[in-house]
């Protein structure tokens, strides 16, 4: 149940119950915001965009004024939607001039690292930890991880992280073929999904090639 006050002064509050789809915030403003726990008072306020500024550089905690779940679905989508030229340049024009400067760029990685940095960031709780290695050895357990990875913003964090990492595979199996000179498209493309599967095709590739020659 919401719950509401309002003093007539020169800002006024309205109090309001609400979950946070993100993370639990023990406190936080942001904006004429102010987060208590899973209570969120909100109040009307002339802004001070400096005084604004300066606490969202140096407050520890900062939420966005978009919802979660648009910002985990927007970070899926430009994430898959950056990385198929890559693949697509490396499967169609594989010994192309263009795509040889266009796979040797780390600017993909450097932008997926930042983006993946930034979903951690939103997707951190302090039970995180705990849940990563929840057995009494220090080691990642099942059941842990699955419900760590029960929010959007955690699994789109996980994607991220399999899209830099999948992208770098498929470009190691890309040099490696354009050096040894043998077939590598079948590869990639199953390192954009499969990565693992892909790397052991590229493997059985190389000794059948090895193997006719």
């Amino acid at each position: 149940m919401a719950s509401s006050s309002v003093f007539f002064s020169s800002q006024i509050y309205l109090s309001l119950r609400v979950d946070s789809p993100c993370k639990n915030i023990k406190k936080s403003k942001l904006f004429g915001q102010q987060l208590v726990g899973k209570s969120r008072t909100i109040f009307i306020t002339k802004p001070n965009l400096v005084k604004d500024s300066l606490f969202r550089k140096s407050s520890p905690v900062y939420a966005s004024w978009m919802p979660c779940s648009q910002i985990a679905n927007g970070a899926f989508t430009l994430g898959t939607a950056a990385v198929l030229p890559f693949y697509t340049f490396m499967v169609v024009a594989p010994k192309a001039e263009l795509t040889k400067k266009l796979v040797s760029s780390s600017v993909p990685y450097m932008a997926l690292g930042l983006l993946y940095a930034y979903l951690l960031y939103l997707s951190w709780t302090p039970d995180t930890m705990r849940l990563m290695f929840a057995s009494k050895y220090w080691l990642p357990e099942l059941p842990g991880i699955a419900k760590m990875f029960s929010t959007e913003m955690t699994l789109a964090s996980a994607w991220i992280h399999l899209l830099a990492v999948d992208l770098f595979a498929a470009r190691q199996v890309y040099y490696d073929g354009l050096q040894e000179n043998i077939e590598t498209r079948h590869s990639v493309t199953l390192c954009l999904l499969f990565c693992p599967i892909g790397v052991l095709s590229h493997f059985i590739t190389k000794a059948l090639t090895r193997a006719r020659d």
